[in-house]
């Protein structure tokens, strides 16, 4: 599976497929289609799934949260976020299967000796976002079940300290207009149904084996079983095997940040007291204990972990093959986590859970941007914190292709983006493929 040149021997002619294919029918690549099919382009989505958020945006905990580490990366999440709010306005049509739902709950989030709340704050109160500052005591009357105790840092369950006492209280960060979305599948899905209404086409169960290049330009991919579908501009929304898909277009050489497959495991498990819907839970991001947890719609809670430094990341050579089951190992120490903020949790007997590939970049920044190859585009390292940021990453690479496509020079004057919501300019070279790799993400807090 290597790239190929029209002319090669074995090439396959086929007539020009789109204006744009578009690599990938996730939440991102989903809502590129849209972008570009409004642009007034003809689009085909290929996707190697059997549909729409088929891949890793059905394991998303598809959480809407502003607590980024750059001014950019706020910018990005709080721009978004009225999409979610007023879903079928954004979409322009509405899906005959069902439209997702943002379901509002604000967000909590703990601070550690190493996180201090400043480095969010002070950008928040740049853009104008209103929040809450809470001491444990603050806390215990928000939230009478948590535990306020500062265990940081976060412990494998085997670590002799896991069960130690506390060493002081966390404080914590209150923001009011966070929440989730309720079917990350249902989310690209009816981001697909708008993009169709507006003439994309997607090809389901299509592997894209190679990258068709003529006269120094991408001309188009071929799939597996050797059929060519050609157009000028091909955008890499792959997922866990974007990386892979950047090394057949032989992009990868000269890109400063990668992408990589991440396996994750994530936990649904009963309610603990005070964790419902019902009782006006909060999306918690608990750094002191590594793990963040949120509600959801039947009475259980969805656990994951915030990458500390004592878990170990699995990252994963061939995105085909991985282990799909969770393990004990990660439960346990999840759930007795968890059972440590919320002491009244009932440790489930059994696990409940998704093991799942996350497409990640060296920072956790992800990239929206050109490449080295002209007619090849790149919305990569999305997982673990971009979901929320899928309305407006597709405006985003619409905005870059326009641009590089008219001649402008994206890696020398990177694109400026102004948003709706605030009129501020977003530079979207934060997100550049040649970036040096940021100095205050490095988790998928982002």
């Amino acid at each position: 599976m290597t790239a190929t040149t029209a002319g090669d021997p074995g090439d396959v002619r086929g007539d020009l497929a789109a204006d744009a294919i578009v690599i990938g029918a996730g939440v991102i690549g989903a809502s590129v289609a849209l972008e570009l099919a409004r642009s007034g382009r003809s689009v085909l989505v290929v996707d190697r799934g059997p549909a729409p958020g088929a891949g890793s945006t059905s394991s998303s905990s598809a959480i809407v949260r502003f607590s980024y580490s750059t001014l950019d990366g706020v910018l990005t999440a709080w721009e978004a976020a009225p999409a979610w709010e007023h879903w079928e306005d954004f979409l322009g049509v509405r899906d005959p299967d069902g439209m997702c739902r943002f379901i509002r709950t604000g967000m909590l989030l703990f601070d550690t000796p190493e996180f201090t709340f400043d480095r969010i704050t002070d950008l928040w109160d740049e853009v104008g976002i209103e929040y809450e500052l809470l001491d444990a005591a603050g806390i215990a009357a928000w939230f009478p079940h948590f535990d306020v105790g500062r265990y940081f840092p976060p412990k494998p369950v085997d670590d002799p300290a896991f069960a130690g006492d506390p060493h002081g209280t966390v404080n914590a960060i209150h923001e009011a207009t966070g929440g989730f979305v309720d079917d990350p599948m249902l989310a690209a899905r009816n981001l697909a149904c708008a993009a169709r209404h507006h003439g994309a086409r997607f090809r389901f169960h299509a592997e894209v084996v190679g990258v068709e290049i003529e006269h120094g330009r991408v001309a188009g991919v071929r799939l597996a079983g050797g059929e060519v579908l050609r157009a000028p501009i091909v955008v890499n929304v792959a997922g866990p095997h974007s990386s892979h898909l950047n090394a057949l277009a032989g992009v990868d050489a000269e890109m400063t940040i990668h992408p990589r497959p991440l396996r994750q495991e994530v936990f649904a498990a009963p309610a603990p007291p005070g964790m419902s819907l019902e009782d006006g839970a909060p999306v918690v991001s608990d750094l002191d204990i590594g793990q963040y947890f949120r509600p959801q719609v039947g009475g259980t809670v969805l656990v994951g972990g915030t990458e500390p430094e004592c878990d170990a990341l699995e990252w994963v050579d061939d995105p085909d093959h991985f282990d799909e089951h969770t393990t004990v190992e990660k439960f346990e120490t999840t759930m007795y986590r968890l059972a440590r903020r919320i002491p009244e949790f009932g440790v489930p007997h059994r696990p409940m859970g998704l093991a799942a590939l996350y497409d990640v970049a060296d920072d956790w920044v992800p990239i929206y941007d050109a490449s080295s190859l002209p007619g090849w585009y790149m919305a990569c390292g999305t997982s673990g914190n971009q979901f929320k940021n899928a309305p407006i990453a597709g405006r985003f690479m619409r905005a870059i292709i326009d641009a590089v496509e008219s001649g402008h020079d994206h890696d020398l004057f990177p694109v400026q983006f102004v948003g709706e919501r605030t009129g501020r300019t977003i530079d979207l070279g934060a997100f550049s493929r040649r970036r040096a790799p940021s100095a205050t993400s490095g988790t998928v807090m982002g």
